[in-house]
């Protein structure tokens, strides 16, 4: 039992390619069902959750961290889908949020600018370039989230275990590919691989509970026991924050024990990763 990610542009077939993997594994393919499970339980409309795994971060998201908020709501979201395992999963960042976990098989479909301008000109009935525009402009937008967000390019290879070029690849040859490295022993769920999600799950749940608090938190989890460490509070406000951080952590169910690392104040206020540890 394995879970696929499938990373696409637009008009990549990239959907064609999950529904047709998940038919023939007989898993189930999800994509926008973790924006609609994210918007209903934290009560956010999901324009907002596209946008957050979508567009390049603004100066303004910069200061108020909505986007830090988002997307810690729909990692959450999309762990817990996981953790079900036999997931095809096709939808925005999974590359990222499942990036360390062993028996994912992360996939990479490109497909060439020409047909993607084709089929953009065809169902949006536009000229071939505003197409051209907007797809690049899509791709940029993506590409700089990664960069900004992660440190990551979409673009490079190593992120996958296998990148397709569908242009001389017909779906079902696409899928094949896909079906059968999956069945490779190397992406098999193992207890390893299982400790390893419930623990980046744990982790997912504390941020997602924090993330209003304090949203640059770096939050891991062992077995229950949860670290937080926040670059942004400093020990001049420790009682403060302390405290109710620590409460919030607790009250998630799951978490045995809580450890709050606090930085010393410093004049450098480097922002870290909220999600660098999984």
């Amino acid at each position: 039992m394995s879970v696929i990610t499938i990373s696409r542009g637009s008009y990549s077939r990239g959907k064609e390619v999950a529904e047709k993997v998940a038919s023939e594994l007989g898993y189930k393919c999800i994509s926008r069902d973790i924006l609609l499970e994210a918007s209903e339980e934290f009560n956010i409309p999901e324009i907002r959750l596209i946008r957050a795994l979508h567009d390049a971060p603004s100066a303004l998201e910069r200061y108020t961290h909505g986007r830090e908020r988002y997307v810690s709501y729909i990692r959450k979201a999309l762990l817990q889908h996981i953790q079900k395992d036999n997931i095809v999963y096709h939808g925005l960042a999974g590359h990222y949020f499942l990036l360390d976990l062993p028996n994912v098989l992360k996939i990479r479909i490109t497909s060439d600018i020409e047909e993607r301008v084709k089929e953009e000109v065809r169902r949006e009935n536009i000229s071939e370039e505003k197409a051209r525009y907007i797809l690049k402009k899509d791709d940029d937008e993506r590409r700089k989230w990664g960069l900004r967000l992660y440190g990551i390019d979409t673009w490079d290879s190593k992120l996958y275990d296998m990148v397709i070029n569908i242009k001389n690849l017909s779906v079902e040859d696409a899928a094949d590919l896909i079906c059968r490295a999956v069945r490779k022993p190397n992406f098999k769920t193992t207890p390893k691989s299982e400790k390893m999600l419930d623990d980046a799950l744990l982790a997912a749940k504390v941020h997602a509970a924090l993330v209003k608090l304090s949203p640059k938190s770096i939050v891991t989890a062992d077995d229950g026991v949860v670290r937080i460490g926040d670059p942004e509070v400093s020990l001049d406000i420790k009682n403060d924050a302390y405290n109710e951080i620590k409460k919030i952590a607790e009250n998630v169910e799951g978490v045995k024990e809580v450890i709050i690392s606090m930085n010393k104040k410093t004049d450098d206020h480097h922002a870290v990763n909220p999600f660098h540890n999984i």
